[in-house]
């Protein structure tokens, strides 16, 4: 009897696990770890719920995998076609929060790993580390685990995050890397006065736009061999004055920027900083900058694992996944200071969005890959 991804997938849908509450998700999947064999331990850090699964002879060859089960909030439940919990599967297609993103990655690898040790139990060892907090702000989720794992003399050789990774079709991406996140958060205190006499004041905004517009003249960089071009965005600005005829005291604004590994985070605050320091001589206004760091940019260089997932891709699917450092960021930030990491997950389509659904035959193929993603390793 082989362990069912798609029935899986939709028991864990019906768990409400919107981050940071476990709603029952890691519970249900301890219970079916447990029976398998594995060794399950709470890693739970102030407040986030995460879990912990080894099979097999601790400090042996490891194939890790790596997930969430917290998703993020349904929006409007009405506009929903189905609950958004159901979990409901309706002519192939699989309804609910966390179908895609990524309640079905989870399941799909639980059920490969679960099938694979009770089956062909390998010469080696299976961690499975599954986080609640992948969705939220990512500092008790996978770091947590992580430094338990380092705590413990716990360690993976490689590990394969199974986040929807494919555009159009199951197989055609996989993720070798991802690009650095940070965000700036600048303040310009100048003089507030009358508008029709500037000369009496120092407007903030005016520096703020001097600064924004030299951040924003030339591009960070034309790219790099496995990256695209690092991209600089000016979210919000602001400075609360519902008056005409004042020029205000204060003003605000976000900068996000995604960056290649042409970049670090402390390269690219130093540049800013350089600015910052021209805008002050310059205007007689004082700038604060507070910095935000999600992640660096990282690379797992094509080599061993990176063909060894590919090729498990092209034998279950025919399709050549196209490797890529595209998107946002995932806990493969973390999961990359420990061990070579690597993602490859479903067709993301529909994550995050209302009535947010996959084809269950996904799920199933998933399952498959991940299955000879282990065979091999272990061969």
């Amino acid at each position: 009897m082989t362990l069912d991804p798609v029935q899986l997938t939709a028991d864990l849908i019906r768990c409400p696990s919107v981050t940071p509450v476990e709603g029952g998700a890691l519970v249900l999947l301890e219970r079916v770890l447990s029976a398998a064999g594995f060794a399950c331990t709470r890693v739970d850090r102030n407040g986030t719920p995460n879990l912990f699964a080894r099979w097999g002879a601790k400090g042996a060859k490891t194939f890790g995998f790596n997930g969430h089960t917290d998703v993020v909030p349904v929006g409007d439940a009405a506009a929903w076609t189905q609950e958004p919990f159901s979990g409901a599967v309706i002519e192939g297609v699989l309804w609910g929060r966390g179908a895609t993103d990524m309640k079905s990655g989870v399941a799909a690898f639980v059920a490969a790993a679960v099938d694979f040790v009770t089956t062909t139990p390998p010469e080696g060892a299976i961690i499975l580390t599954i986080t609640g907090d992948e969705e939220g702000p990512g500092k008790d989720g996978a770091l947590a685990l992580l430094d338990w794992m380092k705590a413990e003399g716990e360690a993976m050789s490689v590990c394969l995050v199974g986040e929807p990774t494919c555009p159009e079709t199951l197989g055609d991406m996989m993720k070798i890397g991802r690009r650095g996140s940070m965000t700036f958060y600048l303040e310009v205190e100048g003089v507030q006065g009358h508008s029709a006499y500037p000369h009496r004041a120092k407007n903030p905004l005016h520096a703020l736009v001097e600064l924004l517009g030299r951040m924003t003249a030339e591009p960070l960089d034309r790219g790099t061999e496995h990256f695209e071009p690092s991209t600089l965005q000016i979210t919000t600005i602001d400075c609360g004055n519902p008056a005409n005829n004042v020029i205000p005291a204060k003003a605000r604004a976000t900068v996000n920027i995604r960056f290649n590994d042409a970049h670090s985070s402390a390269k690219i605050e130093d540049w800013a900083r350089g600015l910052i320091a021209e805008i002050e001589a310059e205007t007689g206004t004082r700038v604060s900058l507070c910095t935000e760091v999600s992640g660096e940019s990282f690379l797992t260089p094509p080599g061993d694992f990176v063909e060894l997932v590919s090729r498990a891709v092209v034998s279950e699917t025919g399709v050549v996944p196209v490797l890529s450092t595209s998107g946002g960021t995932s806990d493969a930030r973390f999961v990359k200071d420990h061990c070579p990491v690597l993602e490859f997950g479903l067709v993301g389509k529909t994550m995050h969005q209302v009535d947010e659904r996959i084809e269950v035959a996904q799920i199933t193929r998933l399952k498959a890959i991940y299955a000879r993603c282990l065979r091999d390793f272990f061969a």
